[in-house]
C-alpha cells in the first residue's frame, strides 16, 4: 500500500519530510579577503572547496587540496567528521559528499547538520540522485546558479524506516565499490596500453615473426605523403551522415555526439569520406594537445567539415591500416605537428596546419609483417580497455536504475527482523 507525502507517493511504512525539518541547513564561510596569506596556504586546518567535492565520485571527503592558517580557521565554518556537505553554487552545484575529516568549508558549500531520523549515507545517495534536478529545476540561473539554504531546506526527502535506509545505502555502496574497482582496472589497462604503444611503435620492443624469430630489420623513415594521399572529394548530395571527431568515440555521428546537428543546412561543400579513410581534427582537446586523427570505422561513409585534413592509404598492400590507426592514436606525431603549426595558429582552438605540411611529416615504419603483428597486439590491448569501459558504463546505468527504484520505495529491501 502507498500514501501521499510531501516527498511524493510512498509506501505506507515510509514518511516524507522537508530537509529543514530533519536537519539544520547552514552555509560555509570563506575568510576575506580571498587569497590572503594571513588565512590561506597554511598548515593548520584542511580547507574544503567546491573543487574538493567535485573532483571525484567518491562518497567521502578524505583530504583537501588546500589548508588554512590558524587565523583563517577562526574565520570559517568548521565541520566535524561525518558531516553531509552539498555544493551550492556554480555549474557544479548539487554534488554531495560526507566529510571524513575536520575541516573548514567555503561559502560554495552547504552542510546538513544534526540529521534527525535520517542515515547520513542514505541522505548522500538521495541527494546525489537529485544533482541534475537541482541544476535544471531548483536553482537554474541566468548568471551564477545558486542553491541557497532556503531552497535546500524546502526540498523534500523520502524517509523510510532507519533500518531500511541503512540497507539501501549498503546496497548502493556495494555498487559503488564494483564501479571503483572496475575503474581502477581500466586505469591500469589504459596505462599498460599506453606503455605498449610507446614500446612497439618506436621499435624499442620487437615482436616475433611467423617463424618465432624476433624482428630485427631497420625501420624506414618515409614522409606521410609516400604512404597516404589526401581525400578532397566533395559530398554533393551523396550522404547526409554528418560525423565529427571525438577523442573517446572516434568519428561519430554529430547528432549522436552533440545530441543535435550543428552542420550547415547544405552539405554539398563538405568532404565525403569512406570507411577506412582517416580524418585529422586540428582542434586540440583533453588528451589530444595537437588535435586527433581518427579512422572512419562505424559507418560506410561520412560527411565532415573541410577544416579536417582527410586522407587515405595509397596502397593497402604495402602498409597496414590498423597499424596506422594505433600510430595516430599514440601521440607520436605531436612533436612533428608542433613544429609545423604556424605562429598565431590557435584561432578558436584550431591549429594552423597546412595539408601539405602535414603530409610532409616523417614517420618511422617497420616492414608490413611487423606492422600487422604490432597492430594485433595493440588491438588486443584496446579491446581489453573497451571491454572494461563498457562494463563501467553498464554498472553505472544499472546503479542509476537501482537508485530510482530503491529511493522511491518501488523496490523494497529486506532488513533484519522483517517477516519472510
Amino acid at each position: 500500500m502507498v500514501h501521499k507525502t510531501v516527498a511524493g507517493v510512498l509506501p505506507d511504512e515510509w514518511g516524507g519530510a522537508l530537509i529543514k525539518n530533519v536537519s539544520k541547513v547552514v552555509r560555509g564561510s570563506s575568510p576575506r579577503p580571498a587569497g590572503s596569506p594571513l588565512y590561506f596556504d597554511g598548515d593548520f586546518l584542511p580547507w574544503a572547496t567546491v573543487a574538493d567535492l567535485t573532483n571525484s565520485d567518491d562518497m567521502y571527503l578524505t583530504s583537501t587540496k588546500s589548508m588554512l592558517t590558524e587565523e583563517g580557521s577562526e574565520r570559517t565554518r568548521i565541520t566535524d567528521p561525518g558531516t553531509l556537505m552539498l555544493t551550492n553554487s556554480g555549474a557544479t552545484l548539487g554534488v554531495p559528499k560526507i566529510s571524513k575529516i575536520r575541516c573548514g568549508a567555503n561559502d560554495g558549500i552547504a552542510m546538513l547538520l544534526d540529521l534527525n531520523g535520517i542515515a547520513t549515507e542514505y541522505a548522500y545517495y538521495y541527494l546525489s540522485s537529485k544533482t541534475q534536478y537541482f541544476r535544471d529545476v531548483v536553482a537554474p540561473g541566468v548568471g551564477q546558479p545558486n542553491l541557497n539554504t532556503d531552497l535546500i531546506g524546502d526540498f523534500p526527502i523520502p524517509v523510510p524506516p532507519l533500518s531500511e535506509q541503512k540497507k539501501i545505502a549498503q546496497i548502493l555502496s556495494a555498487w559503488d565499490k564494483a564501479i571503483t574497482t572496475t575503474e581502477q582496472l581500466l586505469a591500469n589497462s589504459q596505462q599498460q596500453k599506453k606503455s605498449l604503444m610507446q614500446q612497439l611503435l618506436t621499435g624499442k620492443k620487437r615482436l616475433l615473426d611467423k617463424n618465432g624469430v624476433r624482428f630485427s630489420g631497420e625501420w624506414k623513415k618515409p614522409k606521410l605523403s609516400k604512404l597516404f594521399e589526401r581525400v578532397t572529394k566533395k559530398n554533393n548530395g551523396q550522404s547526409t551522415n554528418v560525423v565529427t571527431i571525438s577523442g573517446q568515440h572516434g568519428l561519430i555521428r554529430q547528432d549522436e555526439f552533440f545530441k543535435k546537428t550543428v552542420a550547415s543546412e547544405t552539405l554539398d561543400g563538405y568532404f565525403l569520406i569512406r570507411r577506412g579513410q582517416f580524418a585529422y581534427n586540428k582542434s586540440y582537446s583533453n588528451g589530444y594537445p595537437m588535435g586527433a586523427i581518427k579512422r572512419l570505422n562505424r559507418y560506410e561513409d561520412g560527411v565532415v567539415t573541410t577544416l579536417y585534413i582527410c586522407f587515405e592509404i595509397t596502397d593497402s598492400t604495402k602498409t597496414d591500416s590498423d597499424y596506422w590507426e594505433h600510430y595516430f592514436e599514440s601521440g607520436l606525431l605531436n612533436k612533428g605537428l608542433s613544429q609545423i603549426a604556424h605562429e598565431g595558429g590557435r584561432a578558436h582552438g584550431l591549429l594552423n596546419v597546412k595539408p601539405s605540411d602535414f603530409l610532409s611529416l616523417v614517420v618511422s615504419v617497420p616492414c608490413l609483417e611487423e606492422q600487422k603483428k604490432i597492430a594485433e597486439a595493440l588491438s588486443a590491448s584496446a579491446k581489453e580497455v573497451a571491454t572494461l569501459q563498457k562494463k563501467i558504463d553498464t554498472l553505472k546505468k544499472e546503479k542509476k536504475a537501482l537508485m530510482q527504484n530503491l529511493l522511491t520505495g518501488k523496490v523494497r529491501v529486506r532488513t533484519i527482523g522483517d517477516k519472510k
